[in-house]
Formats: C-alpha cells, sequence, structure tokens
C-alpha cells in the first residue's frame, strides 16, 4: 500500500525500497518510508493519498486539523463506508471547531482530547489497523509549503498495534501506559528518556532539527556529546529563544543555525539523526519538542529506528533534509 500512496503522490522510493504489504508485518519484515513536507507542492498529495486508502477504518489524533480537503475526505470515508475516528486538542479549539463541526455533521466520530494531557500533541493517521502515519507537522494546510516537518509510514505490526491501543483508550478519555511496541516513545511516559539514549549513543554525529530547545535533561546529553568529542549541528527556529542552550552547546563544540523570519521559512520539526551511515545509526522523529511540558505533561508519539537495514530511506530521507536546512540557516 505504501509504495502506491507514494508513487501516487509524486514521491520517489529508494531503490531498494521494499514494497509494502496490505496487512501489517513484523519489525524484521516491516518497511518504514520517510518524507518531508516539501515546498514544491508534494506534501498534500502524500497525506490524502494515504487517508483515502483506508478501507475499514481510519484513526486519526491530530492537534490541529485546518486542512478542508483532509476534513472532506474524511467525511467521504464515511459516507462510503470507513469507520473514521479523530481526536482534536481540546486547546485548540480556535483552530480546531471549524474541523469538529463539519466531521460531526457528516457523522463522523470526533472527540475533544481527554483532560488527563496538557495538550493532545500527538499527530498521527492510522488506516485499517495495518499502517499509521507518525508526523512531527499538524494538518494545516496553509503551512504545508512554508515549514520544515516530517512524516514516517510505520506497518509494523507491534508498533500499530501500540498506536491503536492508545488511540483507543484516548478517544474513551481512559487511562493507559503506552507501550513501545519495536520503536515508539511516547510522552508523558518514556519520551525523555528514550531521546536520552538515543543522544547518549552518537558516537560520531548527531543532527537535531527542532522548534524548541529547553529542556534540560535534553539538552545536557546534547552538550555532553559535543564535549566527547561527537558532531553536533543543530538547526533551530529562533536561537535567541533558547540562548542559554544554545550558548551551552556551542561552547561544548556544537554548531547551531536559525531561521527567525517569521514570514520566510519555519522550523517546525521534530528529529534527530544519530551517526548516519553507521552501524550505530538512529534516527528519530515524531511530535514531541524539546520542553519539559511536551515531555511531560503532554499526549506525543514518535519513533526510533537503529541500524542501516530497512530504515535506511528514512535517515536517508531526514539526514540529506537536515544537511540542506543546515547549510541554508544563520549561524547562532
Amino acid at each position: 500500500m505504501l509504495r502506491k500512496v507514494l508513487a501516487r503522490a509524486g514521491v520517489a522510493l529508494t531503490a531498494g525500497a521494499a514494497a509494502v504489504a496490505v496487512a501489517a508485518v513484523p519489525a524484521e519484515a516491516a518497511s518504514y518510508t520517510a518524507f518531508a513536507f516539501s515546498q514544491s507542492g508534494t506534501t498534500q498529495p502524500t497525506i490524502y493519498s494515504f487517508v483515502n486508502s483506508a478501507t475499514s477504518t481510519l484513526d486519526m489524533t491530530m492537534y490541529e486539523l485546518e486542512d478542508t480537503t483532509a476534513v472532506n475526505d474524511l467525511i467521504a470515508l464515511e459516507k462510503k463506508g470507513v469507520t473514521v475516528r479523530v481526536i482534536l486538542d481540546r486547546q485548540e479549539k480556535s483552530a480546531d471547531t471549524a474541523a469538529y463541526n463539519s466531521l460531526t455533521a457528516g457523522g463522523v466520530g470526533v472527540v475533544w482530547s481527554s483532560t488527563s494531557f496538557v495538550y493532545t500533541h500527538q499527530k498521527t493517521i492510522t488506516v485499517d489497523g495495518t499502517e499509521s502515519l507518525i508526523l512531527t507537522g499538524n494538518l494545516t494546510s496553509q503551512y504545508y509549503t512554508t515549514s520544515r516537518d516530517y512524516g514516517v509510514f510505520d506497518n509494523d505490526t507491534r508498533d500499530v498495534a501500540s498506536i491503536e491501543k492508545v488511540f483507543n483508550a484516548d478517544y474513551a478519555h481512559t487511562s493507559i501506559t503506552p507501550t513501545d511496541g519495536d520503536h515508539l516513545l511516547w510522552s508523558p511516559t518514556d519520551s525523555r528518556s528514550r531521546l536520552v539514549s538515543l543522544i547518549d549513543g552518537a558516537t560520531k554525529t548527531l543532527d537535531v532539527e527542532e522548534l524548541e530547545l529547553s529542556d534540560s535533561t535534553v539538552v545536557k546529553a546534547i552538550v555532553a556529546r559535543a564535549k566527547a568529542g561527537v558532531s553536533v549541528r543543530v538547526v533551530l527556529e529562533t536561537p535567541s529563544d533558547y540562548s542559554s542552550e544554545v550558548s551551552s552547546i556551542k561552547a561544548a563544540g556544537g554548531k547551531v543555525v536559525g531561521y527567525s523570519d517569521p514570514n520566510g521559512f519555519y522550523i517546525h520539526a521534530k528529529a534527530m539523526v544519530a551517526d548516519y551511515g553507521l552501524s550505530t545509526q538512529a534516527v528519530e522523529a515524531g511530535s514531541m519538542n524539546i520542553s519539559s511540558n511536551s515531555l511531560s505533561n503532554n499526549r506525543e508519539l514518535g519513533l526510533i529506528l537503529t541500524g542501516t537495514g530497512v530504515a535506511q530511506s528514512v535517515a536517508s530521507t531526514i539526514e540529506t533534509t537536515f544537511s540542506s536546512d543546515f547549510s541554508g540557516g544563520t549561524a547562532a
């Protein structure tokens, strides 16, 4: 299914990428493919094609949903007999109420997020219970071509089962302690420790692309890697918002760039790549910012893929895009 989705969207697959079966598969046979939100306009068809591939169920957790095409597609799926369920963040009603009302009127099951979390900041779409799209960005169409974000398709059985189990609990506003499947990290459960483990494992290089950079535990881990001689590069939207953290990274030997133009290209991503191309390679992408609130109090979801096997295309996409963004930034 994923190969068809990406082909329809005009997204190139690497030469060795394996086709993804319609049924979910275990980690050793699964495929993981990433895309960057593109200034060339390929983001929307990639997401829309995945949404419209649903034949039985579609579950979506979305912090902001302001894409009328996506909303209309969800309604059309429901009318075709697909069971569509959506969780929207209750704190973002100013952004999400139009979608909430349209979905409700269209017969789609939609709820506001639980009060158990400060924000439900997760951005995930699961189709037919077999494949999930984990996003760093929201479904807000005005930002598709102006912001840096990533999406990763994941059809690993254990990952998808965990995502669905958490969705069911969050949709019903019941408590749950998420499990990580094969590759997941969750807030407010283990995202901080999982990010620190990825950072601590870097032996040669560490690339970090983030909107926010304030959690002291994660920042200290990044600084420690730079002090240990790891080549650390960081891309931020507004380095001036995190001057002490940036100063610490730079003093340790790391390099930091930013963009900072509110009317220009916007770094909204949350991603890391450690030891690109080495056996110790690890790549992370998800909804969580490097902030205490995001890691401790929100509902957030990301994934970490390790090694240079089936996950290589994800690492390649994020690393290549990161390197371009780093080159285009202004030194902090």
